[in-house]
């Protein structure tokens, strides 16, 4: 197959400073190019020329909400992303309908989650593959729940 991967994601933002400052400070990640004239920002996502994210500044009424997933190891998910979001005053959040903002298992693939937005409105998403066979008839499952099923299932 030709196609490897995702290399480069865009997203049109209201104020470019305070995205820039939200993908660099809250994130972390490495501006890599900036263009003034045209309104533009890059990032590395994770390693330098892996993968990119870029940031165009737009009229409100140009500006579309978009989703895309930071891919992350399961571990740091589970262990560091309350923290993370607590730190950086973000607003985490699931599809499990009970209440809570604990990362959710969408068993069809099967992958850990978190979502939260970025200053515009654009839902982010921490995602982690897990191991373990694909369990479509569960549907989006608390990790808790996922881990008692693939215990019985071992």
């Amino acid at each position: 197959m030709m196609i490897k991967g995702l290399y480069e994601t865009h997203l049109f933002v209201q104020n470019l400073a305070r995205s820039i400052d939200f993908y660099t400070r809250v994130l972390g990640l490495e501006q890599c190019h900036f263009e003034a004239e045209r309104r533009i920002a890059f990032f590395w996502i994770g390693k330098p020329k892996e993968a990119m994210l870029g940031l165009w500044e737009k009229p409100t009424e140009e500006i579309d909400i978009r989703h895309f997933a930071f891919r992350c190891d399961p571990d740091d998910i589970l262990t560091k992303s309350a923290g993370f979001f607590k730190e950086r005053n973000l607003k985490p959040y699931n599809f499990l309908k009970d209440g809570t903002d604990k990362p959710m298992v969408f068993a069809w693939t099967p992958a850990l989650a978190i979502y939260f937005k970025d200053p515009d409105g654009h839902e982010l998403e921490f995602i982690a593959i897990l191991q373990g066979e694909a369990r479509p008839e569960l549907g989006v499952i608390s990790y808790e729940e996922w881990m008692k099923l693939s215990d019985t299932n071992n």
